[in-house]
């Protein structure tokens, strides 16, 4: 038996999106945490990381109004799960190629949606966007 192989298939795959605009980055603070983090979602079965990534964009932003051809592919990595610190994570991160043009609103899943940057010290951030998602952005000159 590959141990490799099935690590891989129980492992939950998770993606993520960079949405940037006027230099800052859009974050959502579900309504089941008290951290922010990106939009974002669970893969589905058989669904591919771009499908999963238009699919969780589309019902967070609560829009049908994005381009799947926006979105882009920037890294994948493990990380462990803001929600349970036993559960391992495999995340695609995407980046949507232009500003956001729908009204943005909270859904039933999220509880407020904020355009951060640097500046905001004491918003509460997931250890996946201080770890690896903010630091990409400042390094790549994104975000203030």
């Amino acid at each position: 038996v590959n141990i490799n192989y099935i690590k891989d298939y129980c492992m939950l795959k998770v993606v993520g999106t960079v949405f940037i605009k006027d230099r800052k980055l859009l974050l959502n603070r579900p309504r089941k945490r008290p951290i922010f983090q990106l939009i974002a979602g669970k893969m589905e079965p058989n669904e591919t990381p771009i499908d999963a990534v238009f699919r969780e964009s589309c019902e967070e932003l609560s829009t049908d109004n994005l381009d799947r051809n926006k979105f882009e592919f920037l890294m994948e990595f493990e990380e462990t799960a803001a929600s349970d610190p036993n559960l391992k994570i495999h995340y695609y991160l995407f980046t949507y190629k232009e500003e956001l043009n729908c009204q943005l609103s909270t859904t039933e899943e999220i509880t407020e949606l904020i355009w951060y940057d640097t500046s905001m010290t004491e918003i509460p951030l997931s250890p996946t966007l201080n770890h690896i998602v903010i630091p990409y952005c400042i390094k790549n000159n994104l975000i203030d």
